[in-house]
């Protein structure tokens, strides 16, 4: 069982990027489950667990149906424009957690990794301050979650463009922190419903 933060670590935001339709998938992930739990509310749990709050869940296709799932409704940021990808919801829950007092860095997760545990989110997330660049690596290869202290928020937000999210935000980075979780998991995603246990 994962141990959440002690008191004295600084506060993480937990953002949620739950808008795509899953093409591939044949439909929104959010609304997939893994033995009957909607794999929205399994990542909140996730985030939950390992600490972070404020939560924020970034929500596009089948958003009224997503939004019926969380427990707590005032969570939910609808991303405007979410088809034309990752971007446009990393902008949006960004520009949301501006208006928020009090976390150092947003800890960013994907719905579609069921198998990233909170010992994931909680490791990466003990790297926060207000300048961390940081993001989980399995065996040397860079994933999820991503971890971004406050003071790139904007650049961040400014920047962020179609499926690539912040990824060419990154990759000029040269403080970029790499969080070995290898020992942890895999980091893999939900790409097909064959990925799916029982499939």
């Amino acid at each position: 069982m994962t141990t959440p933060p002690p008191p004295s670590a600084p506060p993480v935001a937990g953002l949620l990027l739950a808008a795509g339709a899953g093409r591939r998938f044949g439909g929104p992930k959010a609304l997939a489950e893994i033995d009957g739990e909607p794999l929205v509310l399994r990542a909140l749990k996730t985030l939950r667990t390992a600490g972070c709050g404020p939560i924020r869940v970034v929500l596009g296709a089948a958003a009224d149906e997503v939004l019926a799932l969380l427990p707590d409704p005032t969570q939910a940021i609808r991303a405007e424009g979410w088809e034309t990808g990752m971007g446009v919801s990393l902008k949006a829950g960004l520009t949301a957690l501006e208006a928020t007092e009090g976390p150092v860095a947003a800890l960013i997760h994907l719905v579609d990794l069921p198998w990233v545990g909170a010992d994931v989110l909680s490791r990466v997330a003990r790297e926060a301050t207000t300048e961390t660049v940081a993001r989980a690596a399995y065996d040397g290869v860079p994933g999820h979650p991503v971890l971004f202290g406050r003071r790139w928020w904007p650049e961040i937000a400014d920047s962020a463009r179609g499926d690539r999210g912040a990824r060419d935000w990154l990759a000029t980075r040269t403080d970029l922190r790499l969080v070995e979780c290898g020992d942890l998991g895999s980091g893999r995603d939900v790409d097909r419903r064959a990925d799916l246990p029982g499939r």
